[in-house]
């Protein structure tokens, strides 16, 4: 969360080219929305279970990082991919993401409609697609977040390549264990993952090739694969120890 951050702040001063970032998760992390309250996470579940905590720049409910490939997308206002409202972003950004998982084999089509609004009682964010975010066979399979700031756009989200998504109902706080079981259900069907469309394996390369072919063709950027510049990794770290990794930002109420 701290590189996506880093990476904003440079492109919106221009020292740095617009970004689409590829990346995993070790060890497994749940993210909260940037307002999500941190009462939502039953903590001593999630330390059982040796599973990190953070919370988003941007908004919506707990995500587990897992067994998926995730993407951030960030770039100046004034690009054309992420120029006009957030959901004309959004719509232009999802051609890439349903481009990505066909290029996989995956029938997935783009939800259209309204953004539903937000049930603040439910704090897994995978049980239900909003606008433009990607489904197969109605079950939402990337779930998406975008954040406008002064110095541009960011928008991440995560495709689950495999592995059971109901596991997160395991790390938070829910009314008693038959809260928690109706949540898993409602989540196993209302989501899904690449495997479990596919009947087989996509490894993260795989994804990751696929997403970049997907974004490059739809809008029309071409990539070149470049580390991380020596100020954005010195602003980063900072972000860790600043933000990130504060209790302060972390877990407030």
């Amino acid at each position: 969360m701290a590189v996506d951050e880093a990476i904003l702040e440079h492109v919106g001063r221009r020292e740095s080219l617009p970004t689409l970032r590829l990346f995993a998760w070790e060890p497994p992390c749940l993210s909260l929305g940037h307002a999500q309250p941190f009462a939502d996470v039953d903590l001593r579940r999630l330390r059982e279970r040796g599973w990190d905590v953070v919370r988003r720049p941007t908004g919506g409910r707990a995500i587990l990082h897992t067994d998926e490939l995730t993407y951030s997308v960030i770039a100046s206002a004034e690009e054309s991919a992420v120029q006009g409202t957030l959901l004309e972003s959004y719509n232009r950004l999802a051609t890439g993401l349903l481009h990505a998982v066909r290029q996989l084999g995956l029938a997935a089509d783009m939800k259209t409609g309204p953004r539903p609004v937000a049930d603040s009682s439910n704090p897994v964010c995978f049980e239900a697609p909003s606008a433009y975010e990607i489904t197969v066979g109605g079950k939402k399979l990337i779930g998406s977040a975008q954040a406008r700031r002064r110095e541009g756009v960011l928008q991440h989200g995560s495709l689950p390549l495999c592995g059971d998504l109901c596991r997160i109902t395991e790390v938070l706080v829910f009314d008693g264990d038959a809260g928690r079981q109706a949540a898993a259900e409602r989540l196993g069907a209302r989501a899904t993952t690449a495997e479990s469309v596919l009947g087989r394996v996509v490894d993260w390369a795989e994804a990751a090739q696929a997403f970049r072919a997907g974004f490059e063709s739809e809008l029309g950027m071409p990539f070149t694969a470049l580390p991380l510049s020596e100020g954005e990794r010195r602003r980063a770290e900072a972000l860790v120890h600043e933000k990130y990794a504060n209790a302060s930002w972390t877990e407030r109420v």
